[in-house]
């Protein structure tokens, strides 16, 4: 067995993009999970901007039948499941969903970000769809809005994830801070280097309030249309925070970009040609994710 395969093995991707969605996919939760297994795997978590994803895990059961990879879902609060919507969170959690994001592609920050930067290659929606309303968590007195309490609230009973999601610094910190006094253990940042634009404080920051920074391989895999920033980059932000705050994710499987295991295998490979042990590079595939999850609890 390879440095590469012992990595792989137990790895869990906490950021799925299979379909189906209304952006175009290039394999569906089911192939995804197969991909996964068949590498060695330990789990994935699917995400979707536009729906709880629960529900298709649901309705895939019987192709998921056998399976020894372990598949979870969890919903992403935009515009498509009715923005801070306890109820739909409800739904989601009580189902079985393990991650809540906070507001991706509805937040301003994406907006705004979509907006100044015309050439992202973003997925487009395979439909038309209503134009984007900005979310905000925050109420016209400046203080976070009471359906985000409850969200957060419902969040720790179910003993799941929360995740930044795609806002601001400002907002995330907010947000984090009334987690962590709330006494949520399982919290998230999502590509502070991508759309969120985090500084170098603000992340060390996320770190004190007792989040794990999520970094996506799609950023630093050259294949990939989010390809930004070479694997040294990476290792920089690994190192600002240490590989025991840090997480791994694909954000992968979009039409056109190269599937999740694939950059796994990439971009776990590059970093441990950078100087990292396989024990550093487990940490952030195996451990700090199954920490999130619980599932060695």
């Amino acid at each position: 067995m390879t440095a590469i395969d012992r990595v792989l093995a137990g790895t869990i991707d906490l950021h799925c993009h299979s379909g189906p969605s209304p952006f175009p996919r290039r394999i569906d939760h089911v192939e995804a999970l197969r991909q996964a297994q068949d590498a060695g795997m330990r789990a994935i978590v699917v995400k979707s901007h536009h729906h709880n994803t629960v529900m298709d895990l649901l309705a895939m059961a019987p192709r998921l039948e056998g399976m020894t990879a372990d598949v979870f879902g969890g919903i992403a609060l935009n515009n498509q499941v009715g923005g801070i919507n306890p109820h739909a969170v409800d739904l989601s959690l009580k189902l079985g969903g393990r991650i809540v994001w906070f507001p991706t592609i509805s937040s301003g920050r994406h907006i705004e970000h979509h907006a100044a930067h015309p050439n992202l290659k973003f997925p487009k929606s395979s439909v038309e769809l209503m134009a984007t309303d900005a979310l905000d968590i925050f109420g016209e007195d400046g203080d976070l809005r009471p359906e985000v309490h409850s969200i957060i609230n419902q969040i720790k009973e179910a003993d799941a994830v929360l995740a930044g999601g795609h806002m601001d610094p400002e907002r995330i910190t907010a947000l984090m801070e009334a987690a962590k006094t709330a006494g949520l253990k399982r919290l998230l940042i999502n590509h502070p280097d991508f759309v969120v634009e985090a500084d170098t404080k603000q992340v060390q920051r996320f770190v004190e309030l007792g989040a794990v920074i999520e970094h996506s391989l799609c950023m630093y895999d050259e294949e990939s249309s989010f390809y930004h920033w070479d694997v040294g980059s990476l290792v920089d932000r690994i190192e600002l925070v240490g590989p025991e705050n840090t997480s791994l994710g694909s954000d992968l499987g979009q039409v056109g970009n190269p599937l999740p295991v694939d950059s796994y295998r990439k971009i776990c490979g590059q970093l441990l040609d950078s100087g990292f042990d396989e024990k550093q590079v487990r940490m952030m595939t195996h451990d700090n994710p199954a920490r999130l999850l619980g599932i060695d609890d």
